[in-house]
């Protein structure tokens, strides 16, 4: 068997347990939603923190999402910014022309700003300013630091094009630290400092945006500034919405603020919460956090100490509604329903409320209405929206899209009601994330022709793809469902239209090959002929069998190469299963329905072989013995071998049956039909020797008579 590359995360041992209970020891697999139709229509899958606390975000216009330039915070013993310095050191280095830049890093090692001055007094005004307030701020002396990073502000705007940003958010660190210190001072009032570092913050911001150069990304680093200080004045709704930006903007700073902030909110009694949960950003804060299931334990369990805070949101909550979807869905994930649809009633359309509307008519029984919410939601729901990663009950793994999962759960009903290819394309729709639950209906639901005038009409074959040496591509779900298309062709006998569906030039040939040859089989004149070519076509099957005869899912699991195994696909009727996708699937399983069913193929040809070629040939016993080691431990393998003991001939190698088999010499074969029937005659005759022999010598002399007599009349 060969197999082509799997996912490189299927790195574990093969598994063999039945279909349908949670899988042991292996490797994470997709969620399959129709494995257990009715809990997928129940469930509502956990949020994703990330995407929830980004919509808390506002879209600033002019800043740029971050990249690998936005460090997160690295705690490495006593010198935690040396990874800044380096960076910055870098930049310098980068933007300077040499001889600035050896100056520069000389004069960053001085400690009292005024020698900067001094020592830099040839240098362009906004780095000679700039680097004596860092200095400044290195040692200390905040006060004059800020002095200088207003001085390089304070410069012409032709003047300052590489430093007004870092002046700026150099300022604003200034100045926070001013208020750290006044805060420090009974007689200080720190309030005025803060507010004038928020201001610095976002001016930085500003000129970043502006396009004065920020190539350490200092306008989104500033967001997180001014955060902290608004969370320390008790400002949560600016904290949460600042942090919550920046998280927008891709920086991990961001994100990892907000998840401190949510478990201070977790870990505060009751009173100091309820007020806080005034605040409308902290109370959507809690929500992102209670709807992500983020603090659940590794059995998916919710601590005993978040338990409260459910109904402590609720209260707060009153008549500010603006988020009564999410507050909806918290109340389906608790299992109160009755709350969750009053919620539902000031939820609006969005694409998470149709599909809770969806959810609770199927509670209701209403699937027609439960149909209707899921094309609403499907709708509503932005095609690229996705929760990320999660981890199903089942210790399977979710690549969350609600769009494309609201699309799935309507398959399961459009299946239900008998709407077969509505069902394929809502699966299909999802290319990777639910591919396995679309091959299931490709290959098992829908009839041959449904399948492949969909394939037709809506799956070119796609541009072939360009991998670098070593690089691992992942193959287009078209690819692959055009492949299946391809497989089920040459399973079910439609041999001229199969092999244009494979994707690479050596699995089309492969499928040629095994195309002729069975044509070949049917079409040769001589029984050997046909033998050999029933031969060939189970040789491929056994060599190429996963690629061009494999089923995608059950028995084969072509899509994991045939490496592991889910058991069984049968189906029982149920609720949301209806006779005629039963009657359909037992129709198209697999003859036998048994893990690797091409090999069985593959031995079952050898067989028909077999039946073509004399019994007491080489060719017979070497076809059989090969056979015989393509199924080990079979039924099959015990019917070959029983009956290469009943036919065949001797052979010294019989000895390790389907082990050590010699290739079949059919061009001897022929001599052995005549030498067969020379024996059979010689078999029949046998008792009559005593009868023939005179007979014979009568005939003999006749024969010789009639000669001489014609060369007499001849003369």
């Amino acid at each position: 068997m060969s197999t082509r590359n799997w996912p490189r995360h299927l790195l574990c041992l093969s598994l063999s347990v039945p279909f349908g209970p949670a899988l042991a020891c292996g490797p994470d697999f997709p969620m399959q939603l129709l494995r257990d139709r009715a809990q997928a229509l129940a469930e509502l899958p956990e949020g994703n923190f990330a995407f929830e606390v980004n919509r808390l975000g506002q879209q600033l216009a002019g800043l740029k999402p971050t990249t690998e330039v936005t460090l997160m915070p690295y705690w490495d013993g006593d010198d935690n910014d040396r990874p800044y310095r380096a960076q910055r050191s870098q930049v310098e280095a980068s933007e300077l022309p040499q001889n600035l830049r050896e100056k520069v890093a000389r004069l960053r090692t001085l400690q009292d700003p005024q020698q900067v001055e001094a020592q830099g007094a040839d240098l362009p005004d906004e780095l000679r300013l700039y680097i004596a307030g860092a200095v400044a701020f290195d040692a200390g002396d905040h006060a004059q630091a800020v002095d200088y990073f207003n001085k390089v502000l304070a410069l012409p705007a032709e003047q300052r094009k590489l430093r007004s940003t870092w002046a700026a958010y150099s300022l604003g660190r200034a100045l926070a630290a001013q208020s750290l210190e006044a805060g420090d001072d009974a007689q200080a009032v720190p309030e005025p400092l803060r507010a004038q570092a928020r201001q610095a913050f976002q001016q930085a911001r500003a000129l970043s945006a502006e396009g004065f150069s920020d190539p350490l990304e200092l306008g989104v680093a500033s967001l997180g500034e001014e955060a902290r200080l608004a969370k320390l004045a008790g400002d949560w709704d600016s904290a949460v919405q600042l942090y919550a930006s920046q998280s927008r903007l891709g920086s991990g700073n961001g994100y990892s603020s907000l998840r401190q902030l949510a478990d201070e909110l977790v870990a505060m009694p009751d009173e100091p919460l309820k007020t806080l949960l005034q605040q409308p950003m902290a109370r959507k804060l809690l929500t992102a956090y209670l709807l992500s299931h983020i603090g659940w334990d590794y059995d998916r369990q919710q601590p005993v100490e978040e338990r409260r805070l459910p109904r402590l949101l609720q209260a707060s909550v009153g008549d500010k509604l603006d988020d009564a979807d999410r507050l909806a869905a918290l109340s389906y994930q608790a299992g109160d329903f009755a709350a969750a649809e009053g919620y539902l009633r000031h939820a609006g359309d969005t694409g998470l409320a149709w599909w809770l509307r969806a959810k609770l008519a199927l509670r209701e029984g209403d699937k027609a209405q439960a149909a209707t919410a899921y094309a609403k939601a499907a709708a509503a729901f932005p095609r690229d929206e996705s929760w990320g990663a999660r981890q199903t009950p089942d210790w399977d793994y979710e690549s969350v899209k609600p769009g494309c999962r609201v699309e799935g759960e309507g398959a399961i009903l459009a299946l239900e009601r008998g709407d077969y290819l509505q069902a394929f394309d809502q699966l299909y729709r999802s290319q990777e994330i639910y591919w396995q639950d679309a091959a299931n209906v490709a290959e098992r639901v829908l009839t041959l022709d449904e399948l492949k005038g969909y394939v037709d009409a809506h799956v070119p074959a796609p541009a072939a793809a360009k991998a670098e040496e070593g690089s691992y591509v992942p193959r287009p779900v078209a690819t692959q469902l055009r492949e299946l298309l391809g497989r089920r062709l040459l399973r079910e006998g439609r041999y001229d239209e199969a092999p244009s569906y494979f994707d690479t030039p050596q699995l089309q040939a492969d499928a040629k090959a095994y195309v002729q040859n069975r044509k070949d089989a049917v079409s040769r004149w001589t029984a050997t002929g046909r033998a050999e070519a029933l031969y060939a076509a189970a040789t491929l099957a056994r060599t190429s069998g996963m690629e061009i005869l494999g089923y995608e899912m059950a028995p084969d699991y072509a899509w994991l190469g045939g490496g592991f195994s889910l058991g069984s696909a049968e189906i029982q009727p149920g609720p949301l299963i209806g006779a005629g996708e039963l009657q359909r699937q037992q129709a198209t399983e697999a003859k036998p329905d048994l893990r690797y069913h091409y090999r069985y193929v593959a031995a079952d040809l050898a067989n028909q072989a077999a039946d073509n070629l004399p019994h007491s040939s080489q060719a017979f016993a070497a076809v059989l013995c090969t056979a015989a080691g393509w199924v080990p431990g079979s039924d099959q393998e015990r019917a070959l071998y029983k009956r290469y003991v009943g036919q065949g001939p001797f052979v010294e190698w019989a000895e390790d049956f389907g082990k050590q088999c010699e290739a079949p010499r059919f061009d001897q074969a022929n001599k052995r039909y005549v030498t067969e029937a020379l024996d059979t005659a010689r078999d029949v005759l046998r008792p009559y020797k005593a009868q023939i022999l005179p007979l014979g010598l009568v005939a003999l002399a006749g024969v010789a008579w009639l000669w001489i007599r014609r060369r007499k009349t001849k003369a």
